[in-house]
């Protein structure tokens, strides 16, 4: 019987040390429209997303992280997988707010907020795209972020920080917010990442609080094999790591790459088919 995998905790909820991504079953490939095109093809529908996450959660990953609230295939998607299953999945909302200094702003997100809860979210996450507006570094200071965090709170779930600027966990982290888990984009290419990987590591280390890793194979760039060993090898026990991928085939070793890494012992997958190897390679 398959180990289940490792978890950790954010605020008393349970989630396993890695997370499902769903970047590669919506359609942003970081990579061209052709490569999304591809993407939404085989993955934009509820059936493909339930397949994905349903073998994943085969192995205790039962938590996805992403656009929950924006992205109705994935909610449907995510009630498929669990009608199958016969067990809930962990929703880990990053919904976009409008984070203009208005009343009406205010009351769109917090319609935002109500409607992450309605989809099922145990924890929110404002998306970077809205925080990123509130930072300013010549305070140090996300300005007016303490409101939106108690919009959280008061409709019952946990808040987090999308934080692809490293900056807002340093400074959530100096004023006291009130941000229970950080997302940061963490891979061993350096990809997207705002700064070079050795301050990136740092910054996540100094965390008071769980990070959660994204893109940790650069988007396809690196194999699952160099991107999930990185990763785990370099961050804390508490922190997760953020997978997407095409199929269930990829879901399972993906599973089974990121359990070798935190085990210490080489994967059991089948090597890679290339012509250049010798019989006795394969």
């Amino acid at each position: 019987m398959r180990t289940p995998f490792p978890r950790t905790e954010v605020e008393g909820i349970s989630l396993p040390r890695m997370l499902i991504g769903s970047n590669w079953m919506m359609g942003y490939s970081h990579t061209s429209q052709a490569a999304d095109d591809s993407i939404c093809r085989l993955n934009r529908n509820p059936e493909a997303v339930a397949d994905i996450v349903a073998a994943f959660a085969e192995s205790g990953v039962d938590a996805l992280m992403g656009g929950i609230s924006r992205e109705e295939t994935l909610r449907l998607g995510l009630e498929l997988a669990e009608q199958r299953l016969g067990k809930k999945i962990i929703r880990i909302d990053t919904p976009v707010l409008n984070v203009d200094d208005t009343p009406e702003a205010r009351r769109e997100a917090l319609a935002a907020i109500r409607l992450s809860r309605a989809c099922g979210a145990v924890i929110c996450m404002p998306h970077h795209t809205s925080v990123e507006q509130l930072v300013c570094k010549n305070t140090q200071t996300i300005d007016r972020l303490p409101d939106y965090l108690a919009m959280i709170r008061d409709e019952g779930m946990v808040p987090g920080l999308s934080a692809h600027m490293p900056e807002c966990i340093v400074y959530s982290d100096q004023n006291e917010y009130d941000v229970q888990t950080y997302i940061q984009i963490y891979n061993c290419a350096g990809f997207m990442m705002q700064v070079e990987i050795e301050y990136i590591h740092k910054v996540i280390h100094a965390a008071k609080k769980p990070v959660m890793a994204i893109k940790p194979m650069a988007a396809g760039r690196v194999s699952p094999f160099v991107g999930l060993t990185f990763a785990y090898a370099t961050l804390r026990e508490c922190d997760m790591v953020t997978v997407g991928c095409m199929t269930p085939g990829e879901a399972r070793e993906d599973v089974e790459f990121g359990l070798a890494a935190i085990e210490r012992r080489a994967p059991g997958t089948p090597g890679r088919g290339s012509f250049h190897k010798t019989e006795v390679m394969k």
